[in-house]
């Protein structure tokens, strides 16, 4: 079981503002910033959702110091990452996909070999041995190539499902990982692109 911390829509809107001031600018913004860029009434609403950040390890904040607002360091709390969660990829057979984006999290940055692009809701169990499970998200990089064995994302016939990838002479194959199912047999006749590469799931509780 991965770790995996929530943030409310305006609290991860926040942390968002900071970053962007901080790696725009060079420096944090201030309260009074805060409280204009989100409508709030005082900058003592805006104090309230930066302690909030605080204790949840976001960011550091120096008592008395103005524009004291800093990013957690590395060894406090890993990188985070906001990555949104697009809908559901079959794990049995393909399945038409949900683009919407149903929520974001923030996840930390070493539950993953590469940063995703994405993620998606599993369905079904065809991936089990590679221990992906139905339910899980599987974070996504948003690439077209894949290498021989790597498991990916692909669009088949207008559809989407995980499967691991292999070449074959004039064909592809999307293999799963439960002897239960059969391989997927991807000739030049059907419509086929790779979306992404997995690179790592989160599972909720």
């Amino acid at each position: 079981m991965y770790p995996m911390t929530r943030l409310s829509p305006k609290r991860s809107a926040i942390l968002t503002f900071i970053r962007d001031r901080i790696t725009g600018e060079g420096r944090p913004p201030s309260l009074a910033d805060i409280a204009q860029a989100f409508g709030f009434a005082s900058r003592s609403v805006a104090r309230k959702h930066i302690q909030a950040l605080c204790e949840a390890g976001f960011i550091e904040v120096t008592p008395n110091q103005a524009r004291s607002i800093r990013l957690a360091g590395p060894l406090r709390r890993p990188e985070v990452l906001e990555i949104p969660v697009l809908g559901q990829v079959a794990a049995g057979r393909p399945i038409g996909p949900d683009v919407d984006i149903h929520e974001q999290l923030m996840l930390d940055a070493h539950l993953f070999s590469r940063t995703p692009s994405y993620l998606l809701k599993v369905r079904g169990d065809s991936m089990i041995d590679d221990g992906i499970l139905d339910g899980d998200l599987v974070g996504i990089r948003q690439q077209a190539e894949a290498r021989d064995g790597q498991i990916v994302v692909a669009r088949l016939d207008g559809e989407v499902t995980i499967k691991r990838f292999e070449r074959g002479d004039g064909h592809y194959r999307l293999l799963p990982r439960n002897p239960a199912y059969a391989p997927i047999i991807v000739g030049p006749d059907r419509d086929f692109v790779i979306e992404g590469v997995f690179c790592g799931l989160v599972r909720r509780d």
